[in-house]
């Protein structure tokens, strides 16, 4: 897999120091440990306040280091890639923000987290420094298990903590809170991917319909394996883990209240992510909560394609302290859980402002057209993909579905009205360069005073007033023109799609492209490959005269 890298080695420390040049990082330093220690501090505290401090293995950011600010961490450390951090370097980090308020460790649970973190608050207790510790377990995947690991609920027993801190709360007091806290998160993660620790040999265990449920942050396999399915069925099944556990942590007779932390862990797109939120509000757990934070990468696993869910019981407390604003950026924040916001629509121009009229013969050829442009999505995206944007066949699809839904509404007896009507149906519902030319080519053709054949030309020439192409820039009009021509010399639709079939394949020779997708591609990828929407238009006429 390619990755943005010069070294395992120096990833963690150029990684940091990247963080501290950006926008994200200005309010931050770090100590001058590097390479063995690597601990992220701010730049300005109020050394009266307890210092909260949390860190682990590199590979899940914006945890740990992203969290640094006022209102969450005042120092991270930063192990190396999925490995925990030194004594040192946890004792460096103790030794440098804590005053006489003295710190708490939030510690993920994993055995050299664990382990090092403690024997670190051991030194520094010795040296005089009040310390305190909280290890968060928040996975419910394995409920047998004597430890569970510390998951994205770390992040909310974070900000918990450094709210507490920064309201002046005595070290106990805070300690006390962050306890609490991580006793009431619960997580459980869902993957489609695992993760490629920068391993060049690295292979994965799914296929491609496998997914996991129920796994951590380090790559590790998760609890079970999956069938790919629906964003909808995954949610469902994730939340069902989750709200399951929550039901024997709190016994039936309870129905607590949460806020639901939605953290992507890795490479899951923003279209995506949203959309599970979406698919989660869909699920029996929604109803349970009022408060929502993310959808957002806040504890990641390197580049693994998946999500987790964490919930935390609501009190007012908890409520204000993931609620207050906070100085990190990567804090996603929190909003009340509810529906999607709507307002009226305002009124548009009428779509079909002619009464329906009949003609069987046409609307048999526009039937075959529509279906035809169905079977053909899939093979011309495919030929799209390999000069633009991959779309062209389902932007066709698209506009063919919302005119064969209307088939009954439509003025077919009439062509002027026809190509009107047809206008308004793609630009309400087709998307697209290709959806919004068509329907200023029907639009103008149902102004013009030609014939139903000389309408389509003086349509088409809108069209290119407005789109800029012409004939020989290797677009949709390299088939259209030719075809249009056709029609008004003869009428014949026969020699229509010949004309439309013999302009669309003329763009296979063209090696450059002047309008379009395909003129933002380098040339030598247009080799013998024609242009999506005249190939679509080709195929169109074909089975139109096939059908004649």
């Amino acid at each position: 897999m390619k990755r943005f890298f010069n070294s395992r080695d120096t990833l963690v420390a150029e990684s940091l120091d990247g963080l501290l040049r950006s926008s994200a990082g200005s309010h931050l330093c770090r100590l001058d440990g590097f390479p063995d220690i690597r601990v992220i501090v701010r730049k300005e505290r109020n050394a009266e306040h307890v210092a909260i401090i949390s860190g682990g293995g590199s590979g899940h950011e914006p945890a740990h280091a992203g969290f640094v600010g006022a209102g969450m961490l005042d120092a991270a450390v930063c192990g190396s890639l999925f490995a925990s951090p030194s004594v040192d370097a946890i004792l460096a980090a103790i030794l440098a923000v804590t005053g006489p308020a003295g710190c708490l460790l939030v510690i993920k649970s994993y055995t050299g987290d664990r382990l090092n973190f403690a024997l670190a608050a051991e030194q520094a207790r010795s040296m005089g420094h009040q310390v305190e510790t909280v290890i968060v377990g928040d996975d419910i995947a394995l409920p047998h298990a004597r430890f569970p690991r510390g998951l994205a609920g770390t992040v909310l027993v974070q900000k918990v903590a450094g709210y507490a801190a920064a309201q002046g709360d005595t070290l106990a007091t805070v300690a006390a809170k962050a306890r609490a806290a991580a006793e009431s998160v619960s997580s459980i993660g869902l993957s489609l991917t695992d993760c490629n620790a920068y391993d060049t040999a690295h292979t994965t265990r799914l296929s491609s319909g496998q997914a996991e449920l129920g796994l951590g942050i380090h790559g590790e396999p998760g609890a079970q394996q999956i069938s790919v399915a629906h964003a909808d069925t995954l949610m469902q099944q994730a939340a069902h883990c989750l709200g399951a556990a929550l039901a024997q942590k709190t016994g039936q007779k309870t129905t607590p209240r949460y806020a639901l932390l939605l953290n992507m862990l890795g490479t899951v797109p923003p279209i995506e992510s949203t959309l599970l939120l979406e698919a989660f509000a869909k699920t029996e757990l929604a109803a349970q909560v009022d408060l929502i934070i993310g959808p957002a990468p806040v504890m990641t696993a390197l580049d693994m394609n998946g999500f987790s869910l964490t919930t935390i019981a609501l009190t007012d407390d908890i409520h204000k302290a993931l609620a207050a604003p906070v100085e990190p950026t990567a804090w996603p924040g929190a909003v009340l859980f509810g529906s999607p916001a709507v307002r009226p629509m305002p009124a548009l121009p009428e779509t079909f402002r002619f009464a329906p009229s009949s003609d069987a013969r046409l609307e048999t050829l526009m039937r075959r057209a529509g279906a035809a442009l169905l079977e053909n999505a899939d093979a011309l995206n495919a030929l799209d993909a390999q000069i633009g944007d991959g779309d062209a066949g389902s932007t066709f699809a698209e506009g063919a579905t919302e005119i064969l839904k209307t088939l009954d509404r439509l003025p077919l007896a009439n062509p002027h009205q026809l190509y009107t009507t047809l206008g308004a149906v793609l630009a309400r519902h087709a998307g697209g360069s290709s959806g919004v030319l068509l329907s200023i080519m029907f639009s103008a053709a149902g102004q013009s005073t030609g014939n139903w054949a000389e309408a389509l030309r003086d349509g088409l020439a809108s069209m290119q007033q407005h789109g800029g192409a012409k004939p020989g820039d290797r677009t949709m009009i390299d088939a259209l023109h030719p075809a249009f021509e056709a029609l008004v010399k003869n009428g014949s639709l026969t020699e229509a799609a010949q004309a439309a079939r013999a302009g669309a394949d003329s763009t296979k020779a063209m090696t450059h492209a002047n309008a379009g997708r395909a003129s933002y591609v380098p040339d030598a990828t247009l080799a013998n490959v024609p242009d999506p929407g005249a190939e679509a238009i080709a195929r169109l006429f074909e089975v139109l005269a096939h059908q004649a």
